[in-house]
């Protein structure tokens, strides 16, 4: 397994010799950092379905949702759950908000029958017969993520089963829009799941495209580049 190194070179003077000592601190990146870089390259780069180049994208402007469909108080609390716990992650002034007029949201958050949902958003039509939940996603030129919508089926799932999917697109909604067979326990699991959290590795990924250094349109080769500069600073 290759390891990236970099070295940093700190000179003083002596107080008894005018000759520069040379201190050298080496800095690598460990298993667990090059884990998250695999990771994120594999999770954060393209989405599953269509033929969008495999780069970072993500909000560079704030996401304002709207919850519409039926009523679901128990869905509600859990998204406030989510969107906290995300917004603890983000270093990069990206904010979250919910916001109660659909006119003003760039964001449709659905729960209720996948029919309903399809009238709303025939494009989505022909998936929500097979899926539970879906997204989709809009970027700009820029490759910024401006406006998407979601839903979670409330009449084929139970409580447990909708809490779920209600976190798992929502997270993909953020850029991170690729599914993985490699961590059973990872919201990004591609076979079916019923987790209710985030590992370490799921918060590093919604950390790290979240924070200030990352930038939208950086190819597997860039990313690389960036994210071994964020970790090794954090050493």
């Amino acid at each position: 397994m290759r390891f990236l190194k970099i070295i940093v070179v700190v000179l003083f003077l002596s107080s008894c010799s005018t000759e520069e000592d040379e201190i050298i601190l080496t800095l690598e990146l460990d298993e667990y950092d090059l884990e998250v870089i695999s990771y994120f390259k594999e999770i954060a780069l393209g989405f599953e379905f269509g033929s969008s180049s495999k780069i970072t994208r993500k909000w560079c402007s704030d996401l304002k949702v709207y919850i519409g469909g039926e009523s679901n108080s128990i869905l509600t609390e859990e998204l406030d759950k989510i969107i906290t716990e995300i917004s603890s992650l983000t270093t990069d002034n990206f904010n979250i908000d919910v916001v109660s007029d659909s006119s003003l949201s760039n964001y449709y958050i659905f729960f209720g029958n996948g029919d309903d949902y399809a009238e709303l958003f025939p494009n989505s039509a022909s998936y929500v017969q097979s899926n539970w939940g879906l997204f989709s996603l809009w970027y700009n030129s820029s490759n910024c993520l401006n406006r998407g919508h979601m839903y979670v089926d409330t009449y084929r799932t139970n409580v447990t089963q909708a809490m779920h999917l209600l976190r798992e697109e929502f997270t993909q909604s953020l850029g991170l829009a690729r599914d993985s067979d490699k961590y059973l326990s990872s919201i990004f699991q591609s076979s079916w799941t019923e987790t209710l959290s985030y590992t370490d590795l799921d918060k590093d990924l919604i950390r790290l495209l979240y924070h200030p250094k990352m930038s939208t349109g950086l190819d597997a080769n860039a990313v690389d580049g960036v994210l071994s500069e964020i970790l090794l600073s954090e050493k």
